[in-house]
């Protein structure tokens, strides 16, 4: 009769003074790569149907922006369910609940990987990234997108800072890469919706067009053709936060072909005017086919969103400089409020 391994007795006194039955040494008690990545990746909500995350269609409406935080419990929630689809009895447990603090340390290294193993790294040399530091998780902050801008610019700029840099900056300086904060995750989950989380809380996030995008631009309305009038840095010039522009001339034989000498006169005499109204900083002079070049200039949009003041009734945004979220309408919906308080329990 073959002997057993080991007897009743020496099991359950091993079970007794060893809950987790494997050494922490042992390699069979580290998570094996395929799991770690796995479980990094449910971390940081991928996977996680769209529907566990914006459970009502209006709380993400067209044309919209959602800021949040990601709440560690629920995330770590996660975590327990993915693991225990392998606990299907006491000693599986028993290793789980021994393991679960090192397995929670490990995965606050690899859920800052998301991104370089997205990118095609694999792990060993993601973690050889400074990114890869050993250190307790951060809080994680996101936000969420729906608009035509996402399908329009699917691979736009999405960059958050632990404060606010007045514009004009550069994001490659690096002034503005000391406070830019590390991206975990930025990810298309639509054509017209886009995620991102960070690791901190920002005070500053711009959404920006593609720099591939700088090209000459006019802009419409119904029948009018108008351009926005811009400093000598390109910035827009305006005035009460509304952008100044000016109506295009156009050819008499073809609406579509633009007076390119009549523009420049055009543009001579509404510096002048904006000059004698004391208008600061003045607009680009006309010196020669460069300064034209940037009066016509169409750079990429930058759209900011800075502190926590809540900006519900004001009036929008000028235009001319890019995409308006406007939300003032949604958040004062009774109905919304109703399905928000039911998705939390409120009621």
């Amino acid at each position: 009769m073959r002997q057993p391994l080991i007897t009743a007795r020496e099991a359950l006194r091993q079970r007794m003074v060893r809950p987790d039955q494997v050494p922490p040494t042992a390699p069979e008690a580290t998570l094996p790569p395929y799991m770690e990545t796995f479980l990094a990746h449910v971390r940081l909500l991928v996977g996680v149907p769209f529907e566990n995350l914006i459970p009502d269609p209006r709380l993400l409406p067209t044309e919209s922006i959602r800021f949040f935080y990601l709440d560690r419990s629920w995330s770590d929630r996660l975590v327990d369910g993915a693991t225990a689809v392998g606990q299907i009895g006491s000693r599986e447990q028993a290793h789980d609940h021994g393991a679960g603090d090192a397995m929670s340390r490990q995965l606050d290294q690899s859920e800052r990987l998301v991104r370089l193993l997205q990118r095609g790294e694999d792990l060993e040399t993601a973690r050889a990234d400074p990114f890869a530091q050993h250190a307790p998780a951060e809080v994680i902050t996101g936000l969420v997108v729906r608009s035509s801008a996402v399908a329009g610019w699917p691979h736009m700029d999405v960059r958050a800072y632990d404060t606010r840099i007045p514009e004009p900056f550069d994001t490659s300086a690096q002034s503005s890469l000391d406070h830019q904060l590390d991206p975990l995750r930025i990810e298309r989950l639509a054509p017209s919706v886009i995620i991102a989380l960070f690791q901190g809380v920002p005070e500053l996030v711009i959404l920006e067009e593609p720099h591939h995008g700088v090209q000459f631009g006019i802009q419409r309305e119904g029948p009018r053709v108008l351009l926005p009038m811009r400093d000598a840095g390109g910035q827009l010039l305006q005035i009460a936060q509304r952008a100044i522009r000016i109506d295009v001339p156009m050819r008499a034989s073809n609406s579509s072909v633009i007076r390119v000498r009549a523009l420049r006169d055009a543009l001579v005499q509404k510096r002048q005017a904006l000059i004698n109204d004391h208008v600061t900083p003045p607009a680009v002079e006309q010196t020669g086919s460069a300064s034209f070049a940037v009066a016509v200039l169409d750079p990429p949009w930058r759209q900011r969103f800075e502190g926590t003041e809540d900006k519900a009734g004001d009036a929008p945004a000028p235009p001319g400089g890019g995409f308006v979220i406007d939300v003032s309408q949604v958040v004062t919906q009774a109905s919304l409020r109703t399905s928000v308080q039911r998705v939390l329990g409120g009621g």
